[in-house]
């Protein structure tokens, strides 16, 4: 498997974001991830989605290490400062989720509070599903964990189209377009940090194509028996949905109908956000998340 690095240049200097950088080998590949506050606080686990990296977290991150928990967030392979393979062959479903579980277990947190967005839901409702007792409260936040069954609403096949065939991928514009604060040049241009060229882009636009769109897509079947896991998943589940996002909207209800611990808990609907809430909003979703986790300052 070819793959590429990105220069660790690249990274200096971006806007907000003076965190350190933590890596594992997984398969081979160098995963990046952000490990910050104190060792023995609780558990936050930030997973990103699609075309973003942790970056997307440095709104958010600072809040929680300020209620003393300790924070990790990791870069899926293919994004951010993690190893970049270089076809889009390259990447499925499940080498995501072999590459993230591989992380996740040679970091080996416990008790973990997950905030998922986007794919950082369809990959962390996985890992809900498979190790249940590692985790004590899910966040979603704008995501799911589709199985094929259901019709693609038809903004997110106009999506996936213009991923896998585009001439261009310009992330941070991409990013800017979905986001209702409209983030300016130097923000950007941190989203864009992490593909020098289009080279490195092959798992920014295998993405799309890899959610289960038809009944019978290689990922369904594990996903339907991830959802008889969490049909029975009763510690706190939170949904965290914002008010503009037209690919995931109604995915919150579906969630709170299917999974018990989600019954009796607080949700919310972070207004004035668009897909990527933790860009346009994410001090508010950081709050909401310590509120329920009962360490609101």
């Amino acid at each position: 498997m070819e793959c590429l690095r990105t220069p660790d240049e690249r990274f200096e200097q971006l806007p907000d974001f003076d965190f350190a950088p933590h890596y594992v080998d997984v398969g081979g590949l160098r995963m990046h991830y952000l490990d910050e506050g104190p060792r023995d606080g609780p558990v936050v686990l930030l997973l990103h989605g699609e075309p973003t990296w942790c970056y997307l977290y440095r709104k958010m991150l600072p809040l929680f290490v300020a209620a003393g928990c300790r924070v990790l967030a990791p870069d899926l392979i293919g994004f951010g400062r993690s190893d970049k393979p270089v076809a889009v062959s390259d990447y499925s479903y499940q080498r995501h989720l072999d590459w993230l579980s591989d992380w996740l277990h040679q970091v080996d947190p416990r008790q973990v509070t997950l905030f998922g967005q986007d794919w950082g839901s369809l990959l962390g409702l996985r890992l809900v599903a498979a190790e249940p007792s590692r985790f004590a409260r899910v966040f979603i936040g704008n995501g799911g964990l589709p199985t094929g069954d259901r019709k693609m609403p038809a903004a997110f096949a106009l999506w996936r189209a213009f991923a896998l065939h585009s001439p261009v991928f310009p992330v941070g514009r991409i990013v800017w377009a979905a986001a209702t604060s409209r983030p300016g040049p130097a923000v950007r241009a941190a989203y864009d940090a992490p593909f020098p060229d289009k080279r490195y882009q092959a798992g920014a636009r295998a993405f799309p194509a890899l959610v289960p769109s038809r009944p019978d897509d290689p990922a369904s079947e594990p996903n339907r028996a991830a959802w008889a896991e969490l049909s029975r998943f009763d510690k706190p589940f939170h949904t965290t949905f914002s008010d503009g996002d037209p690919i995931t909207r109604g995915m919150d209800k579906s969630l709170r109908r299917k999974v018990p611990g989600a019954s009796d808990v607080a949700h919310t609907t972070i207004r004035g956000a668009g897909h990527f809430l933790q860009e346009d909003q994410g001090e508010a979703v950081a709050r909401f998340m310590l509120e329920q986790m009962g360490l609101a300052g």
